[in-house]
């Protein structure tokens, strides 16, 4: 069963142009992942620092297979580091 992801992130004009340049790095190895259906990134009109990223899979282990890769890791540590802070999960099922 599919699942969606929604990934968010505080990012400010201060390390927006270090995360952008991480995150289509990250982007380009995912589409080539197995499982991997489709992916959007959205700002928030109301709060500009917020990003979410809305990720869908096929099946929650393909997800976790990802997200568990060295490859992946160390991208999102960078990304946590230049933040500051942890990104955020949230893993949701079809019903």
């Amino acid at each position: 069963m599919a699942v969606t992801i929604l990934i968010r992130r505080r990012v400010t004009e201060n390390t927006a142009l270090g995360v952008d340049y991480l995150l289509r790095k990250m982007r380009s190895l995912t589409v080539n992942q197995k499982g991997y259906i489709s992916g959007e990134t959205f700002r928030r009109i109301d709060e500009e620092d917020v990003s979410l990223v809305i990720s869908v899979w096929q099946t929650l282990g393909a997800w976790q297979k990802w997200r568990s890769s060295e490859e992946r890791i160390e991208l999102q540590n960078e990304i946590d580091l230049l933040l500051g802070e942890p990104t955020q999960y949230e893993i949701y099922e079809h019903v």
